[in-house]
């Protein structure tokens, strides 16, 4: 009686603990896949903590090549993450040349520290207007809320690599 009595209680946790769990909605994937490239770590290593630590100096660090340093990086996801955001929320964009080149600015050593609070900033911004969305617009605007968090995470994934390669990357941090 005790042993049937334990299997029922644990069968109706169970029935009651999948009951709590709800489907994943279109919001919640999106939101997630903007929350793990801005501060959320789980398979990869978001913005903030891919930067974090980091001094103008490295930040603006560029090889001899055609390369972006880390500053142009970041200010090249501030600049398509507002882009973006801006059309999302249907205000005036930044203005845009059309040359992608002239987005991946910025080598003064003294803006980083601007970057590094805009970036955090722009990304907690898209975060609350996801939140705030309504799934009629989600519906619309999914594949490039989508297409952010990958942008996001190549150009991450690139600031990384920089770091590594530089030897001012903690593996500690997530990738070793």
């Amino acid at each position: 009686m005790r042993l049937s009595l334990v299997i029922c209680l644990a069968f109706i946790s169970t029935l009651a603990m999948s009951q709590q769990n709800t489907a994943p909605t279109l919001k919640s994937i999106l939101l997630k896949q903007i929350k793990t490239t801005h501060n959320v770590e789980e398979w990869f290593t978001p913005v903030n903590v891919a930067i974090d630590g980091l001094t103008p100096e490295q930040a603006a660090w560029k090889d001899n090549s055609t390369n972006h340093s880390i500053v142009q990086l970041v200010n090249h996801l501030i600049f398509w993450d507002a882009q973006s955001l801006a059309k999302f929320k249907g205000e005036k964009e930044p203005p845009f040349s059309g040359d992608n080149n002239e987005t991946f600015s910025g080598l003064d050593k003294g803006a980083w520290d601007a970057s590094v609070k805009r970036i955090d900033s722009l990304l907690t911004a898209w975060e609350v207007a996801i939140e705030q969305a309504d799934d009629a617009k989600l519906q619309k605007w999914y594949d490039t809320i989508a297409h952010i968090g990958t942008h996001n995470a190549y150009h991450i994934g690139q600031i990384i690599y920089i770091r590594k390669m530089r030897g001012n990357w903690n593996a500690d941090k997530g990738v070793k």
